[in-house]
């Protein structure tokens, strides 16, 4: 078994399809092929099922998989690790984060290239759950993510944590209330930021806890076009208590039973980074918050 064979696994893996793994590793399709299938006949078993349309990986590949990436990251960051013990700090790290939060993820990043210029530094949005999916595959070296309980299998730095809150207009029926049952949001009409960010995630896992689905009327990408909306009476927004107490034109309802806190962190393995450049970009991170 030989290392550029697992790489070539991965590639196909990650891309979808022998063609554009291919293309990523700037090699010939057949190339890729062949590989593979010596790595197959290798281990007995085929690690792909192929069709003309789609290629899906085997329960056998599935198994593969964790360890394949494993071996790469490892072989990685003994590279980096040579690189450090000459005075050098090279190497990749990738960082991964939810829509719509107030972290300055772009200072920190702009930062640590000043100070580290020969790290290559990528940077994904993502869906939470991919995010957090990401991270404990090893394939982000950390993410910014909503969580209410702390994420199996890895470790979350507080970034900010404060209630949600359902918020209406001026004159609606639950205007002169001070809190809200989460059941009572069951039917109405809510306008909320998009599915898979932070905010909503929360919303959306604790609805199902409760035996049903949100009515989501209208999405929006920012919490102001959110407020704007639900100032509009167009439905209730469901905003971060900072947000939801300080717009003129809407009314707070803090959510109970049970109460939602907006909580988002900076996530990693637990198990620690997969390199140097990423253990550094780590500590830079959560020196900022």
């Amino acid at each position: 078994m030989e290392l550029h064979q697992l790489e070539y696994f991965l590639a196909v893996v990650d891309e979808g399809g022998f063609t554009r793994a291919a293309a990523r590793l700037r090699v010939a399709q057949p190339g890729v092929s062949a590989q593979v299938r010596k790595l197959e006949r290798e281990l007995g078993l085929p690690l792909f099922e192929r069709t003309t349309r789609s290629v899906r990986v085997t329960a056998a590949g599935e198994a593969v998989l964790p360890y394949a990436r494993a071996a790469l990251a490892a072989v990685d960051g003994a590279r980096q690790a040579v690189d450090e013990l000459a005075g050098l700090t090279r190497g990749r790290v990738a960082v991964g984060t939810v829509t719509s939060h107030t972290v300055d993820l772009a200072t920190i990043l702009a930062d640590f290239h000043t100070r580290w210029p020969d790290v290559e530094i990528t940077l994904v949005e993502d869906l939470n759950e991919r995010l957090i999916d990401a991270v404990r595959e090893a394939r982000l070296d950390a993410a910014i993510v909503a969580y209410s309980r702390m994420p199996e299998g890895l470790d979350v730095h507080p970034v900010t944590d404060e209630a949600i809150n359902a918020a209406v207009w001026d004159g609606h029926e639950l205007a002169g209330r001070e809190t809200i049952p989460l059941a009572d949001l069951r039917d109405r009409p809510l306008v909320c930021l998009p599915r898979g960010g932070g905010i909503r995630a929360i919303l959306d896992a604790a609805c199902a806890e409760a035996g049903f689905a949100p009515r989501v009327a209208f999405e929006a990408g920012s919490p102001q076009v959110v407020e704007q909306l639900a100032a509009r009476r167009l439905g209730i927004a469901i905003l971060p208590e900072s947000i939801a107490r300080h717009r003129e034109h809407l009314h707070p309802l803090r959510i109970v039973d049970p109460e939602l806190r907006g909580r988002l962190g900076l996530a990693w393995r637990r198990s620690g980074p997969t390199s140097p450049a990423a253990a550094a970009w780590l500590r830079h991170a959560r020196s900022y918050l």
